[in-house]
C-alpha cells in the first residue's frame, strides 16, 4: 500500500516556502526493519522512549516518531526513527524501525527477545532505500517541484526537527529524480556535515552504546520521549532526571580551524578548558564539524583538545533550533 505523509501539491507549497530552494537527495546507510501486527504498537511501546501508540491511532496519526531504545540503566542503545506505513487504525499496524545499520543483527535480537507471545512479525527490509532530503539556499524553478512524489513509499518530515528536512522511503532502484525533480543526489558525507553544524546526533558513533543519556543527548528537544505514557525499560532514571530539571551536560555542535591534524581528531578524546579543567569530550565528527556532549558551564569558554602536545582549539555553539531560554 502506498503511504503518503504529504501530497505532492503540499510539497511544492514547502518547497515555495524556502524561496524555491533546490533539494539535495542523500541515500543513507541506516537500515530499516519492519515490526507488522495487531500488537506490533504495543509491543515497541514498552521498548522505546516515545508514544508508539501515536502511530495506530484513530484521526491525524504522526507518520513518523523519533525514540530511543534505553537499557535497564537508562543509557541509550539505539537510536530509531519511527514510520507508519498503514493507511488508518482500521488496517493492520505496519511499522517501519531506521536504525543504525551496524547494530541491525542486535537490534532485531534485542526485540524478539521481548517479543515473547505477542501477535508481531520482525523482518528487515532489504528491498527499500532510505534517503534524506534536505532543501538548499540556491533559488529554483519551484513549479517544478515535486510532481511524482506518488513514486515514493513514504515521504515525510524529519520528526527530530525541521532543519533535518525529510526522510524518504522508496523501492531500491527508484529514480529520485523523478520522485523530486530539480532535486540533486549528493554526498552522504555533506548529509552528515549538515547535521553535525545542526548538533543532529545520529548513529551508534555519536550515541555510544551504553553510555549516552537520553536527555543529554538532546532527546527531548528533538521530540523523542513522552514523559506520560508509562513505563518503558530504562525509563526510571530518564523520568528523575526530567522532573529534577537539572541538565549539566549536553551534546553540542563543536567547529575547528583547519587543518586539523592529519589523523583527525580521535572519537573520545578529552576536551579541556584554558585553565585544564575537564570540559568534555569529543564524540564523532567529519572534517572541521563535529559533536561533543559538554559541561554547560564551560560551553562559553575557550575550549582545546590535547593531540600529542599539540593544543588543537575547538567553538561550541548552541544550535538555533532549540527551544528558546535552553539554559539548562
Amino acid at each position: 500500500m502506498l503511504v503518503r505523509a504529504i501530497t505532492a501539491p503540499g510539497l511544492r507549497r514547502w518547497f515555495q516556502g524556502r524561496r524555491g530552494a533546490a533539494a539535495a537527495s542523500f541515500p543513507l546507510g541506516r537500515a530499516l526493519l519492519g515490526v507488522r501486527g495487531a500488537e506490533a504498537a504495543v509491543f515497541l511501546q514498552g521498548l522505546l522512549t516515545n508514544d508508539v501508540t501515536q502511530l495506530v491511532a484513530a484521526g491525524d496519526a504522526p507518520p513518523a516518531l523519533y525514540a530511543h531504545a534505553l537499557n535497564v540503566q537508562g543509557r541509550c542503545l539505539y537510536d530509531v526513527i519511527l514510520y507508519r506505513l498503514h493507511g488508518s487504525a482500521a488496517e493492520e499496524p505496519h511499522i517501519l524501525l531506521e536504525c543504525d545499520s551496524s547494530v541491525l543483527d542486535s537490534i532485531q535480537k534485542h526485540l524478539k527477545l521481548y517479543k515473547i507471545r505477542r501477535k508481531v512479525t520482525i523482518a528487515p527490509c532489504p528491498d527499500l532505500s532510505l534517503w534524506a532530503v534536505i532543501p538548499g539556499e540556491q533559488p529554483g524553478d519551484a513549479s517544478s517541484l515535486p510532481k511524482r512524489a506518488d513514486q515514493a513509499l513514504l515521504l515525510t518530515p524529519d520528526p527530530r526537527t525541521e532543519v533535518m528536512g525529510w526522510r524518504l522511503i522508496a523501492k531500491k532502484g527508484a529514480n529520485l529524480s523523478e520522485i523530486i525533480p530539480g532535486s540533486q543526489v549528493g554526498d552522504v558525507q555533506d548529509y552528515h556535515r549538515h547535521r553535525y553544524k545542526q548538533g543532529i546526533p545520529e548513529g551508534v558513533k555519536d550515541l555510544p552504546p551504553g553510555v549516552a543519556l537520553p536527555l543529554e543527548s538532546n532527546l527531548a528537544f528533538m521530540n523523542g520521549i513522552s514523559f506520560t505514557k508509562g513505563c518503558y525499560i530504562g525509563q526510571e532514571l530518564t523520568a528523575r532526571t526530567h522532573h529534577m530539571g537539572v541538565i549539566r551536560k549536553r551534546l553540542l555542535p563543536v567547529s575547528f580551524p583547519v587543518p586539523l591534524p592529519g589523523a583527525g581528531i580521535p572519537e573520545g578524546a578529552e576536551i579541556l578548558t584554558e585553565s585544564g579543567k575537564r570540559a568534555g569530550k569529543f564524540r564523532a565528527g567529519g572534517g572541521e564539524l563535529g559533536i561533543a556532549l559538554l559541561r554547560l558551564a564551560h560551553v562559553n569558554e575557550p575550549l582545546f583538545i590535547n593531540l600529542g602536545g599539540d593544543r588543537v582549539q575547538l567553538h561550541a555553539a548552541t544550535p538555533e533550533w532549540w527551544p528558546k531560554a535552553t539554559a539548562k
